[in-house]
């Protein structure tokens, strides 16, 4: 149990320490460039966005770490393990595209790939655990939402 409660620390961290990354490319933006763009109506207000990724960062640690425990050494274990590290990358990357860049249409392309490696992850955390791959599913909901955030902003600007 003790070791199965390290590897969840260790990806809580991992997960949180992207988060943290990614808002340096987001704060460079969101009070200026993102302030002067036309949102949807169901563009949610500004403060909801950190918490909500501050809980999802945390589940998706909380996952990664129930995968790992169940031993690296393990094929379908290392494959859940490296389409989640893709897909964090990728979460990275459209924070940075999108606001880093301040390219929509391109960070768009990123959500969608993004989307697909969520999917991905989910079906090999499946494999290994049902409660890592369930843990996931708000994250992939919140991650739909933000792709129809994302077109919306990119077709009214």
């Amino acid at each position: 149990m003790k070791k199965k409660l390290t590897y969840i620390a260790i990806a809580v961290g991992i997960c949180i320490v992207i988060g943290i990354l990614s808002g340096f490319a987001t704060q460079s933006s969101v009070n200026t460039w993102y302030t002067g763009l036309n949102k949807p109506g169901f563009n949610p207000p500004n403060w909801l966005f950190a918490p909500v990724w501050t809980v999802l960062y945390i589940m998706m640690g909380v996952a990664a770490g129930i995968v790992w425990a169940k031993g690296f050494y393990h094929l379908w274990v290392k494959t859940a393990l490296y389409h989640f590290g893709f897909q964090l990358l990728l979460n990275a990357a459209w924070s940075i595209v999108f606001f880093g860049l301040r390219e929509p249409f391109w960070a768009l392309m990123v959500i969608i790939t993004l989307l697909i490696l969520i999917l991905l992850t989910i079906r090999w955390f499946r494999v290994v655990s049902k409660v890592a791959a369930l843990l996931m599913v708000p994250y992939l909901l919140w991650v739909c939402f933000a792709t129809a955030l994302n077109y919306k902003i990119w077709e009214l600007n």
